[in-house]
């Protein structure tokens, strides 16, 4: 708890307010952190216990201000198991944020499309998740965070996620829903892995999120996730290849739709 506490409090002496919301921004969502007011920004290098965000479209920076009206706190950028951190790392600022005040977690993604009605640049409600990677609550249990045998029933808030809808019906946002698989990564599926993850019910497939979302739940937030489909794994031409920098433009291209969409949830919340 110690190290939690530590990192909790070099944030809150450089924060203004308490934030009851917090942002978690994946590859190429980063720029929605641009649309935070008055904003504090604090390098996850200075923050006492946190990693450093190495993957493609993570600039590494907390950013503490006000969207939607309301006081926020974004990570721009998150860790990945595949970068080399244990789960612990990947999930820490999670917990930091729950000490923090935090009630309320947005979380966002790159992904690729499985369901055969996706298309590039679609946004995903995630409506659940199918997690393929170690689960980050393995260890001894928290009790100060929460129960041993967390309920995962509704890890998605489903007040939120009807509200978000409403939000894309009243700017005539067409909003996809759906199930996100998260697997370690850093390699690209097969096309018979996406496959496969279609087959056992996701629509979407990804590197990230779940562990954040368990933990979350874990100690009791709300949450909200979704994912921008950077590239259709349901399609395969001869000369189709799986490229970093192509995930990032696509989400680059939905960032402005999905900040707000995130904008007016969070001030409805």
């Amino acid at each position: 708890m110690s190290d939690y506490s530590e990192s909790a409090a070099f944030i809150a002496e450089r924060i203004n307010g308490k934030p009851e919301t917090a942002i978690i921004l994946g590859s190429g969502l980063g720029a929605l952190a641009e649309k935070i007011e008055n904003k504090v920004v604090i390098p996850y290098k200075t923050i006492p216990h946190f990693v450093n965000s190495t993957a493609t479209g993570h600039k590494g920076n907390l950013i503490a201000g006000t969207l939607g009206g309301k006081p926020v706190i974004a990570m721009q950028g998150r860790f990945h198991y595949y970068e080399g951190y244990t789960m612990r790392q990947v999930t820490y600022p999670v917990r930091v944020m729950k000490l923090l005040g935090v009630k309320n977690l947005l979380v966002s993604n790159a992904a690729g499309g499985v369901n055969h009605a996706f298309h590039v640049g679609d946004l995903m409600i995630i409506t659940d998740h199918i997690n393929l990677a170690p689960n980050p609550l393995i260890g001894a249990n928290d009790e100060t965070f929460g129960t041993r045998f967390p309920d995962m029933t509704r890890a998605y808030d489903r007040e939120f996620i009807r509200k978000a809808e409403e939000i894309a019906e009243n700017h005539g946002i067409i909003l996809q829903k759906g199930v996100y698989i998260g697997l370690t990564g850093p390699s690209y599926e097969t096309p018979a892995e996406y496959a496969f993850c279609g087959r056992i019910g996701a629509d979407a497939v990804g590197m990230s999120t779940v562990a954040e979302v368990i933990v979350a739940r874990h100690a009791g937030l709300r949450v909200f996730g979704m994912s921008v489909i950077s590239n259709e794994g349901h399609h395969f031409a001869d000369d189709f290849v799986n490229c970093g920098d192509d995930v990032v433009k696509a989400a680059d291209s939905a960032a402005d739709t999905m900040a707000l969409i995130f904008t007016e949830l969070i001030s409805n919340i």
